[in-house]
């Protein structure tokens, strides 16, 4: 027997605008519902009820929407969530209503587990690259995430591709190359040495001592050319 996919009941809204921070202050979370041949609707429901089924089934789990006043309920996934810039709220999201019969294209997270030997050891570091993967598929079809264990991993610049992942080409098309890395090892990136100071050429070291100002060079110290017959064709004349 299949499992029962979870329910979610909300209400039509009427109101828009600046006038749902009212609803928030009451519990309630605006929605709007929309999907393909279908005509999008506003809704509200409870708040602590949206977030406890976001945390359950994620961005790619189907719900079953009911919608008071309606007979029938709605498949739709939970999309876009937006949260409150301070306090980190759940401020809106959209329902996508889904027909069961035709295929989705939907980003699937990528979680990590294990940890890499090389990592362990010391001599590298694991790079995350790739953190989500777009994929197509039946709504019935569509996984919660792909778990990636790392442990494996025990040299630098070894990878994890999409194609190492196992996924099930036959009901899911991932929407990127086979090759698409989704984690490394890199190499631990090097200290790099402070810079020495070399002076260009024609100029003199800086003295110890004399830090900002250079000696002045000796031929800066002798008299200019012709300075002296100047001088003593001034004294002839008088």
């Amino acid at each position: 027997m299949a499992n029962k996919r979870p329910v979610l009941k909300v209400e039509k809204r009427e109101i828009f605008g600046r006038k749902v921070k009212k609803l928030r202050k009451d519990g309630l979370l605006p929605a709007t519902v929309y999907g393909k041949k279908v005509k999008s609707i506003s809704v509200k429901g409870d708040l602590k009820e949206f977030v406890a089924l976001l945390d359950q089934v994620g961005e790619t789990g189907l719900v079953d929407l009911k919608v008071k006043g309606d007979k029938e309920e709605k498949a739709v996934l939970l999309k876009n969530p937006q949260y409150h810039p301070v306090g980190d709220q759940l401020i809106h999201i959209d329902l996508h209503q889904v027909d069961l019969s035709e295929k989705v294209t939907v980003a699937v997270p990528v979680e990590i587990t294990g940890e890499a030997l090389v990592v362990k050891r010391g001599e590298g570091v694991l790079i995350h690259q790739l953190t989500e993967i777009e994929v197509e598929a039946l709504p019935t079809d569509l996984p919660e995430k792909f778990v990636v264990d790392v442990s494996k991993l025990e040299k630098v610049d070894q990878t994890i591709t999409v194609a190492d992942l196992g996924i099930d080409t036959k009901k899911i098309s991932p929407q990127v190359e086979e090759t698409q890395v989704v984690v490394k090892i890199d190499p631990l990136a090097e200290e790099e040495e402070e810079p020495v100071a070399v002076p260009a050429e024609g100029e003199e070291a800086v003295t110890e001592g004399e830090e900002g100002k250079a000696a002045p060079s000796a031929e800066a110290k002798e008299p200019v050319e012709g300075g002296e017959q100047k001088k003593e064709a001034k004294e002839e004349k008088k």
